[in-house]
Order: C-alpha cells, then structure tokens, then sequence
C-alpha cells in the first residue's frame, strides 16, 4: 500500500466496549469515520474486528538482563511489540537514550519515565541511578525531565541485612519527591512487590504502583479512595517461585515472602479490580521477559476473574485513556489490530492478530 492510499476497514470497528461501528477510513494515516469523497489511487480493504493498537503500560525498549543494550537490539524489542498489535508502550524505566524511536513511523509509540531511580545497592544492577534518600528530589526532577510525563522509583527491594524485601525510602523523602514530579507536571510509579512501602507511597501522593503483589485489604481501600493505578504484570509474577527457588539458600525469608505474593497474585488482583482499583495491562517485557507478551498478560488478567471487556480496556481504550492518548476517534492517528473473531467474547483472539495498522500502515 503506497503512502497515499485509502485503507477501508470494515466488519466491526470496537470504538469503544459499547461504541460499534460498521467501518472506518484511514486517510493521509488518520481515522475517519466519512467515506472519502474524491477517489484514491489506490484503495485496500481490511475486514475483521479492529481494536485501537493494544497498550503494554510496563516495558523496557532498550533494557536486557544486564542493563541498556545497543540501538539494533532495542529495534528488535520494539519490533517484536508491534507484531502482536502493541502500539503504544508506557517504558517503565530504561537506562538507554530510545528517542530516535519516536522519527521511526514504522515502530510502536513510546511514553517514556527515564530512568530507574533506587536506593543505593537495592535494585537489579546497571538499571537504575542508585541513591540515597537527601538526593531523591533531585534525582525525580531529572527523570521528570528526561521522561514524557512520568518518573519511576524503586519502591521496595531485598534488603540483605533483613533477608527480606523491605521499603527503600523513608516517608518524607517520598512526599518532597512525589510533590516535585507534581509540581514540574509529571506521574510518579513505583516498583513494589511487598507490603510495607505501599501505604506510605499512596498518602504520599503516588499515581500508579507497578507489581503490587503486597496489596491487602487494609491497602485496596486507600488505593481505590486515592484513584491509585495498579499495573500487575502477572506474566513476570509467574517467575516468582523460580526466583524463590534461586535464593532459598541465602535468603529464605525473602523466597518464603515471594512464594506467598505469588499464591495469592489473582486474588489480590481480583480484590483490587472489585475496589474499584484502575487496572493496566503490561508484561515487564525487557529485563529477564521476552517482548510480546501482552496478549499473555490480558489472559492472565482474565485468570484472575476480570471480566473479559474490562481486560480488553486495560490494554484498549481504558489504557488510552489513562495515557492521555486517543483510541479510534475521528481524527486520531490510524493505529489499530484487525482480527478474525470479537475479543470480548474470547480474549485469546488477541494473539493472533489478523492485520496490524501503525500510523495508517499495515506493518504486519
């Protein structure tokens, strides 16, 4: 399809949970819902169910196991994204400089939060500034800088002396922190696995909390009061019993601790989403996970009792939303996946997608 063709797609158009359509137009690589008046020079048709381009809202584009990797590898990651339909990647934190991603029409979308900002010798080596608590504000006014609108923290991590995950930042350092973000007009995340950091972070102002495998009910309620986003990366909490297995020598607390978080991650998922917790899709792909993976991560939402359609949005048009980017409006870039079947009737459908649209392009 040349750059000035007319896309026709056609058979249902899922606008939103409710809001379906018979067929759009993508003209000059933007949606239009009127038929094009003057006829293009080349016309193509596509036919299935479309969804706007899935969102992973955790991902690492630029990130292996060992720290940043070089610009071909990046490339590789962001295109293994978009061949299952992610369009648009919230970038959790990266070591590398990924901008030049964004003059490429052909690679996904990235919303960046720089880059990982931890306690000194508490996180994954070669990932994070590593720091301590009198630097914290700086450190986030840096990466609200650097980011498009979010800043990450580590928010709890194995501490060695305990034997067991504990929170890396006393209270106040997180609330002068979180309020710098604010005030420079950025979101605040944070990684936590365990219990103890959380309430802390979220009357300290937090926006969204990564993992949340220590959410309880004392914690669901606050979460839900505050508006607090979880995103739960299930398919990376499934690698807990390994992790536990690795470190069971040196640390049992610790591997006892995950192995607990690990039995109970959908019911606590399950009990959030029933709070009124917002939910957000995304894999942790780019550390020890391959990329590609959102397809999975929406399953296991499903696994974890969230009704089909409201999974869908967590990767869809809730996610969009929550981003502050558009879905299939009018007007709006041309990013979308074709597929056979309704996904709300069977999520599974979103592993296979039939066509993917990027800026008006089928790329795969």
């Amino acid at each position: 399809m040349s750059d000035h063709a007319v896309l026709h797609v056609k058979g249902r158009v899922l606008v939103g949970p409710e809001d379906v359509r018979d067929e759009l137009w993508v003209v000059g690589g933007r949606v239009t819902y009127d038929r094009p008046v003057t006829p293009a020079t080349e016309t193509a048709t596509v036919e299935g169910w479309a969804l706007p381009g899935l969102v992973d809202a955790h991902c690492h584009v630029g990130l292996d196991a060992h720290g940043p990797v070089d610009a071909a590898t990046a490339e590789k990651q962001a295109l293994t994204d978009r061949e299952i339909g992610a369009l648009l990647i919230r970038d959790a934190g990266s070591p590398s400089d990924t901008r030049w991603i964004d003059d490429r029409e052909d690679l996904p979308k990235i919303i960046r939060a720089g880059r990982h900002i931890a306690r000194t010798r508490r996180y994954i080596r070669n990932y994070a500034h590593e720091i301590e608590p009198d630097d914290l504000v700086a450190y986030v006014a840096q990466e609200a800088r650097r980011g498009d609108g979010w800043v990450k923290l580590v928010g709890d991590w194995i501490d060695r002396e305990a034997g067991d995950l504990t929170a890396c930042w006393p209270r106040d350092a997180v609330e002068a922190a979180i309020a710098e973000a604010h005030r420079l007009g950025a979101r605040v995340t944070a990684h936590c696995f365990a219990e103890d950091s959380l309430r802390d972070l979220v009357e300290a102002g937090i926006d969204c909390v990564e993992h949340a495998t220590g959410l309880t009910e004392d914690t669901i309620p606050l979460f839900a009061e505050r508006g607090v986003a979880i995103v739960p990366t299930l398919v990376n909490i499934a690698t807990f019993p390994d992790l536990a297995a690795g470190g069971e020598k040196k640390f049992p607390r610790w591997s006892a601790h995950m192995r607990r978080l690990h039995d109970r991650r959908y019911d606590t998922v399950r009990a959030a989403y029933d709070a009124g917790v917002p939910v957000f899709a995304g894999t942790d792909a780019g550390g020890s996970l391959a990329h590609g993976l959102v397809a999975a991560e929406v399953a296991e939402l499903t696994r974890a009792g969230i009704p089909p359609v409201a999974a869908l949005s967590a990767t869809t048009w809730g996610a969009r939303t929550w981003l502050g980017r558009p879905g299939l409006t009018e007007g709006a870039p041309a990013d979308l996946v074709v597929y056979g079947s309704d996904p709300r009737q069977d999520v599974a459908v979103l592993a296979t997608p039939r066509r993917v649209i990027l800026n008006g392009r089928v790329v795969a």
